[in-house]
């Protein structure tokens, strides 16, 4: 499954013309598909520089700081959408950063690698760290902080009042799962609002 097919599956659930805050925007490639595809408009917030450059070279506009400082300089509701996609297995307060996400957009699109995807399971049964598309790296030498399962992640959206508005997996095929999604899905997708 391609980056780019996750890209196209969580675009869907974009409005057309939506203010949009992507963190952890990478190389731009969702803010510009958005843009291109949506009518959509927004920032992306990037820390490493080359793909600070890449955005720039888009035409996007990206603002570069680290997300562990916070998003202090948008004021409550600026967006209508705050994506956040491959980013919270990166954060060391992931909690704060879904809390501030949901204060500074109407909703929010959070996805992450599905550490309960089955594959995953039977590797740790043998003993060994998964490494998959999805999880490609070394337990040595990975930028993931943390893992997480689709299951764990409901039951934190509950504790920190978010609503889900709707949740679902994507296979390793790049199909969209709603029967079983924490065994079947290699990565989860949900789209939040507040309660």
């Amino acid at each position: 499954m391609s980056d780019r097919l996750i890209q196209h599956l969580i675009a869907e659930l974009v409005p057309h013309g939506a203010r949009v805050l992507d963190l952890g925007c990478g190389d731009g490639a969702l803010l510009a598909h958005l843009r291109d595809a949506r009518g959509c408009h927004g920032y992306g917030i990037e820390i490493d520089d080359a793909l600070v450059h890449a955005c720039l070279k888009r035409g996007l506009d990206v603002l570069q700081f680290n997300l562990e400082e916070g998003l202090s300089m948008f004021a409550d509701d600026s967006f209508d959408v705050v994506l956040q996609i491959d980013t919270l297995q990166h954060l060391r307060n992931a909690e704060t950063m879904l809390r501030e996400t949901a204060r500074v957009g109407r909703s929010a699109i959070v996805a992450f690698p599905n550490f309960a995807h089955w594959p995953n399971r039977l590797r740790v049964l043998s003993g060994r760290m998964p490494v998959t598309r999805r999880l490609p790296y070394q337990w040595y030498d990975t930028p993931n902080i943390r893992v997480g399962t689709f299951a764990d992640f409901e039951v934190l959206a509950e504790r920190l009042g978010l609503h889900i508005d709707d949740a679902f997996g994507i296979d390793h095929r790049g199909r969209v799962v709603r029967r079983w999604p924490n065994l079947l899905a290699s990565t989860a997708v949900f789209k939040l609002s507040q309660r």
